[in-house]
Formats: structure tokens, C-alpha cells, sequence
């Protein structure tokens, strides 16, 4: 049943285009029922998985190559095929307002969400890249068409990035194909395969580095806040919710699980630093502490959840170079904590303040009293930012939790550094929760800010992913029985071997 999370999204994408131009409501309506179709799948996938790697279809495509179409899943991509379920269904609903090119846009969506469930299921490494760069097509047109705010040059800057990143991927593609001689390009059966360690060397690298780009690592970091403040509110809970985290699983499942070797000790050291393993790790904590201090200074508040977002995925980079199971697990928890709590901020300054303010400028922005105008909007602000320092109660503290516990047994001197961001991230979210909602210099009555309510769909959408973070953060067992026994798995035999710790 699972494929059909792929099948059903494209078919659904069909269906809306060939709605009534007049209707827009037949778009809306069809795009919801196919996304809540498609999340009922996933969640029922979830609940029968138990962690371990099942096949779902597995058939000729190129022969003469060995490549085939092969869907597959473990623990892991469960996991991230749920999150993907619950951020379409919440953008849907934060994007019943769209009134311009209803159906293209709600079409568009759903091929981007079709291609990110075919990323998410793919076991031949062809064909994940090819649903890869499907996603990259829906993404430009969201942005540049719908987007405000130098729209056509984010979603280029995006685009140009993206295509980068996936020129590194495919070159790492095609040598482990010439390598192995194994005339496939299944995972299992690469991710079984002895490359050389001088391979692994300099694949891994590579590899890593084009899907990181993707994940938002600095310094190729830049296209994520500008895509994220140009793009509408769907499609930035996308881009920060579910886009970025193709980029980190490519570099676990991908990177890591085919050319672990590529993270042993080289046997010198640059600037003491000894392995890819340790430049990763650096590299993730510039990010999580450079991303925290741009975001302490920004004035514009959709920019503030971007470099945000950059901060938090460091988290996940953290995680994966810790190559210990709790640091491994804390990152793909991040991975979908982050995926909920990023595209709830999202909706609440695209869909919630801009749409009735007209302006994200936090110094306007503290002269209206929002706080009293739409008490919704405030309350889900306040609690999306508690889930997003980490407070105990939401998922964000046992990801962040479990990926600094992993990173103090791997390099604790990184371990004060990460925790320096988090302080930093306490006292932006403080500065934008405050001139947001309770700004000091309110001296307007409430007459003079009509603002329409908060919609019903506006609602559902909040009430589904505040519900999913706080379930999970007094709940995790729900998602640590799926990631766990992925990652005890026979595909991460030759990690385990290797620099797992």
C-alpha cells in the first residue's frame, strides 16, 4: 500500500488540474481528501512497521543496467513518509485563502509531495535521484509564481542550489556504479558492497556535501531564508518542513550508509582536524550557532523562522557525525520534530499575521496589538516556539535532547558550543515572540487594527501539528520503535563496523 502514496498524489494532481476552471472549491476539496488519503496510508504503514526493511515493489525498469524500480522501507522512511503525511495536509488547510491559479497551485503541491514520498521509498539510487529532481520543478514554479518578496530570484537562488548539490550526487551515483561492477544500483545491495577505502575517501564527501547543501548546511546555507520569506505559507512549511530533510536523509542513506569508510581517521591533521567525521561535525555547530546569531538580528520575522530553521537542521548534521546510536536516532527525531514544529511557525507568520497585517517588519508589528486582535495566533506562536528551544514536553527537547547526549560521547567540546545555540535561539524567539504579539510601544486601540478571524481551516491545521509535537514529546516511543531497529538494521552493517561508536 504504500506506493500508493506516490500513485495517489500524482493522481491527484491530475484530478485537480482537470477541475472546473470556476470552482476553486473542487480544487481545495480534491487536494485535501487526497493528501488525508494519502496520510491515512502512511499512518496505517506505521502502525503495522516494525522498523526492519520490507520491500514493497521490486520490478525491471533499465534492464541492460540493472536498475530497477524499487520501492522500499525501514524504520526510517516510515518515519519521514508520516511526517510528509501530516505537513501536506496541515499546508493544504493554511492555503484555503489561495484565490489565484487555484488549481495549478494545489497541483503543483501535490507533485512535489508525490516526488518527496518517491525520495522517502526509493531503494534503487537511480531512482531516488530521479524523484530528487522532480521535486526541485513544483518548487521553483510555488515560489516564483505565488511568492512575494523578490519571489522569482529566491526560487532561482534555490533552483541553481539545488541543482549544484544534485551535480555532486550523480557523480557519486555513477562511480559507485563503475566501482562495484555489480551491474545495480539497489541500496541493499551497495550498502553490502566493499567499496575501497580510498573510494570512500573522497566519494563520501561529495556525496555528503550534495545532499547537505539541500539540508541547509553552512555555508552552502543562503538559499533556505530566502527561499523560506519569498515563498507562500504552503510552501514554505514545505521547504522547511519537509524539502530540507530530503537533503539529511540523502546524507544518511546515502552518504553514510554506502561509503562509511569515508569517515575514518585520515591519519594527519588540517587545523586539527583529522576526518571528515570532525569537519562535519564543526561545520554542522558553525551552523547551528551562526544561524541562531543572524536570526537574534533580523527585522523581518519570516526571516527570523528561516535562519532558525538553518540552526535547527545543524542539529541534525550534529547527529548523524556523532556515529553513535543515540546521536544517530536524535537526528532522524530532529529530522521530523523539526519537519512539525518549522512549518507551524511558518503558518502562523505567513498565514496568520502577514495575510491580515500586510507586513512582517517587526518594528510595525509591535505597534499593532495582535495579542489581543487574534488570541489564536498568539497562543499557537507562543507554544510553537516553546517546541522549538526544546522545552521538556515537545518533541524538539528529545530530539535536541538526544543529539547533544550523542555529540558529548563523540566530541563533548562541540556538545558547549551546540548548547551556546540553543541559549541563542531562547533569546530570538523571546525578541520575536515579544514585538510580535506584545509589543511594548502598543498604544493603538483594537478599532483601529480590524483583523479577520482565524478560519476553521487555519485552526484544524494548528490543532494537528501543536497535537503531533506534544504526542511525541510525551510519547516518543511512538517513532524511537521505528528508528531504532532501521538503524540496527543489515544496511547500516558496514557503519556499525566501521567508525560507530
Amino acid at each position: 500500500m504504500l506506493a500508493w502514496t506516490i500513485y495517489l498524489s500524482f493522481i491527484g494532481a491530475a484530478a485537480v488540474a482537470l477541475t472546473p476552471t470556476g470552482r476553486p472549491l473542487f480544487a481545495r476539496v480534491t487536494a485535501l481528501l487526497t493528501s488525508l488519503a494519502v496520510l491515512g496510508i502512511a499512518i496505517a504503514a506505521v502502525v503495522e512497521g516494525g522498523g526492519q526493511p520490507i520491500t514493497i515493489v521490486r520490478a525491471p525498469w533499465i534492464s541492460r543496467l540493472g536498475i530497477e524500480y524499487y520501492l522500499a522501507a525501514d524504520g526510517i522512511s516510515l518515519t519521514l513518509v508520516l511526517l510528509t503525511g501530516i505537513a501536506a495536509v496541515a499546508g493544504i488547510l493554511f492555503s484555503w485563502n489561495i484565490e489565484r491559479r487555484v488549481r495549478d497551485f494545489f497541483a503543483l503541491y501535490l507533485v512535489l509531495i508525490g516526488a518527496v514520498y518517491g525520495v522517502f521509498l526509493s531503494f534503487d539510487l537511480l531512482l531516488l535521484f530521479v524523484f530528487y529532481e522532480i521535486a526541485i520543478i513544483p518548487k521553483y514554479f510555488l515560489i516564483a509564481i505565488w511568492g512575494s518578496k523578490r519571489c522569482e530570484y529566491a526560487a532561482m537562488k534555490l533552483v541553481l542550489y539545488s541543482f549544484a548539490g544534485s551535480a555532486l550526487v550523480l557523480a557519486g551515483t555513477v562511480a559507485a556504479y563503475c566501482v562495484s561492477g555489480q551491474h545495480t544500483l539497489s541500496l541493499d545491495a551497495l550498502a553490502n558492497f566493499p567499496f575501497p577505502a580510498h573510494f570512500q575517501m573522497w566519494a563520501f564527501p561529495m556525496v555528503f556535501v550534495g545532499f547537505a547543501v539541500l539540508a541547509g548546511m553552512w555555508p552552502f546555507h543562503t538559499w533556505a531564508p530566502t527561499g523560506h520569506a519569498a515563498a507562500p505559507t504552503a510552501a514554505s512549511m514545505l521547504l522547511a518542513g519537509v524539502v530540507m530533510k530530503l537533503g539529511a536523509y540523502g546524507c544518511l542513506r546515502v552518504a553514510m550508509m554506502l561509503f562509511p569508510r569515508g569517515l575514518d581517521p585520515w591519519g594527519f591533521r588540517v587545523l586539527g582536524l583529522g576526518s571528515w567525521q570532525q569537519v562535519f561535525a564543526v561545520v554542522a555547530v558553525i551552523g547551528i550557532v551562526y544561524g541562531a546569531t543572524v536570526a537574534l538580528v533580523q527585522k523581518d520575522l519570516k526571516f527570523v523562522v528561516g535562519y532558525s530553521s538553518v540552526s535547527h537542521m545543524g542539529f541534525v548534521l550534529l547527529g548523524l557525525m556523532t556515529l553513535n546510536r543515540i546521536g544517530l536516532s536524535g537526528a532522524v527525531y530532529q529530522m521530523f520534530s523539526h519537519g512539525i514544529i518549522a512549518g507551524l511557525l511558518f503558518a502562523v507568520v505567513g498565514r496568520m499575521v502577514y495575510e491580515r497585517t500586510h507586513t512582517r517588519d517587526l518594528g510595525e508589528l509591535s505597534r499593532i496589538p495582535l495579542g489581543r486582535l487574534i488570541p489564536f495566533a498568539a497562543v499557537t506562536f507562543v507554544l510553537a516556539w516553546m517546541a522549538s528551544i526544546g522545552l521538556p514536553g515537545f518533541s524538539g527537547f528529545i530530539a535536541e535532547l538526544q543529539v547533544l547526549i550523542g555529540s558529548w560521547r563523540a566530541f563533548p567540546w562541540l556538545s558547549w558550543i551546540a548548547g551556546l545555540g540553543i541559549l541563542i535561539g531562547i533569546a530570538f524567539s523571546w525578541r520575536a515572540l515579544q514585538a510580535t504579539f506584545f509589543g511594548e510601544g502598543v498604544t493603538a486601540s483594537d478599532t483601529e487594527h480590524p483583523m479577520p478571524p482565524i478560519t476553521v481551516p487555519e485552526r484544524l491545521g494548528a490543532y494537528l501539528l501543536l497535537a503531533t509535537t506534544i504526542v511525541l514529546g510525551l510519547y516518543p516511543r511512538l517513532l524511537m520503535s521505528l528508528i531504532l531497529p532501521a538503524l540496527n538494521s543489515p544496511l547500516f552493517e558496514q557503519l556499525h563496523r566501521g567508525a560507530w561508536k
